[in-house]
């Protein structure tokens, strides 16, 4: 059940730490780190995609108390909320990446599904640009 793990923190130490990985997982597209963590990241970060995608005053205020950055909330409503609009949930993945070698803990990547960072759609446009000339 989402929203039940304590992950080992005090509840407020435990809100700060996921408000800045739904923040780094919104603005870069992925985010690696630990499954359990993982799977509470997952959880947080739809709630806010489906925040951007009603794009109300009420919503953009409540995405903007969760995520600490407003470039990232912009982002959100203009970009990830339209890109997502057909998809009724499941807006991320996430990729187990085995054991991490000081402490043993499961590791995994936290993606965005069908999302592609801005500088590879700028490379990609450059790699287009060179070869018509």
């Amino acid at each position: 059940m989402p929203g039940t793990r304590k992950l080992g923190r005090p509840t407020a130490h435990r809100n700060a730490m996921l408000r800045g990985m739904v923040t780094l997982l919104l603005e870069n597209g992925q985010v690696e780190t630990t499954l359990s963590r993982a799977k509470e990241v997952r959880s947080m970060a739809e709630k806010m995609i489906t925040l951007g995608k009603k794009n109300t005053l009420a919503s953009r205020r409540a995405a903007l108390a969760y995520i600490t950055k407003e470039d990232v909330v912009t982002k959100v409503f203009s970009e990830l909320a339209p890109l997502y609009a057909e998809r009724n949930g499941g807006y991320t993945q996430i990729f187990k990446l085995g054991p991490r070698r000081g402490d043993g803990a499961e590791m995994a990547i936290v993606k965005l599904i069908d999302y592609v960072k801005p500088e590879a759609k700028d490379s990609k446009k450059k790699e287009k640009k060179a070869d018509a000339e």
